[in-house]
């Protein structure tokens, strides 16, 4: 049996193409001018007060939080440091290349296609199993530390979503879409999407037990 250690170009492939869509799809939801996920919302309101450019600013606090592992006794692997560096440069891309719609029924369209898509990048990038995000890692570190997965989820993302609105990041109905559809689109993309030993997919199981 192949193991995912004997496939290296395929994950990375994965890895790329999940980060890619997960800026755009980000770019994608910025653009709907809806409001924004927690941590977008976060980004925009520290790029109003730093004058980065949105993609920039998310550099920034994915290093940041990256300095935060340390201490909670986290382990980047080349997926996480992919993801501190990709996103960012593509959500750019994206804010750059796509245009603005005028229209309440494009932006709802644009506002549908950036969770789907983020949902999908979710599946590609984690399931190639090169680690997790810089924020992920976060959360599951106060989770080593006693605090409960929904409170550790829910305390991150309110408490970002707060500070970043009060910073002048746009909350509005994409952040409710979001905050409620995310969750169980990624639990129906990740084990689809997920990279198993022997590499095939038919509904998120391995084709050689169908």
């Amino acid at each position: 049996m192949t193991s995912l250690k004997d496939r290296p170009g395929q994950r990375s492939t994965r890895l790329v193409l999940g980060l890619a869509l997960y800026g755009m799809s980000l770019a994608l939801l910025v653009k709907a001018d809806l409001g924004t996920d927690p941590w977008t919302v976060f980004t925009q309101g520290l790029s109003q007060i730093t004058g980065l450019s949105l993609g920039q600013t998310t550099i920034v606090i994915s290093l940041a939080l990256l300095a935060l592992w340390g201490p909670l006794r986290q382990r980047p692997g080349v997926g996480t440091a992919a993801n501190a560096v990709l996103v960012g440069p593509f959500l750019d891309l994206g804010i750059a290349w796509i245009p603005a719609p005028d229209q309440w029924g494009v932006r709802v369209v644009f506002l549908a296609m950036a969770v789907a898509g983020v949902a999908i990048a979710t599946g590609l990038y984690v399931g190639a199993g090169w680690g997790p995000g810089p924020r992920d890692g976060l959360m599951t570190g106060l989770t080593q530390l006693g605090v409960p997965l929904i409170a550790a989820r829910a305390g991150i993302e309110v408490t970002v979503l707060v500070v970043g609105w009060l910073l002048g990041g746009h909350v509005g109905l994409a952040t409710v879409v979001f905050a409620t559809g995310i969750g169980p689109l990624v639990g129906y993309t990740l084990p689809r999407l997920t990279l198993r030993a022997k590499g095939h997919f038919v509904n998120g199981e391995d084709s050689a037990q169908t």
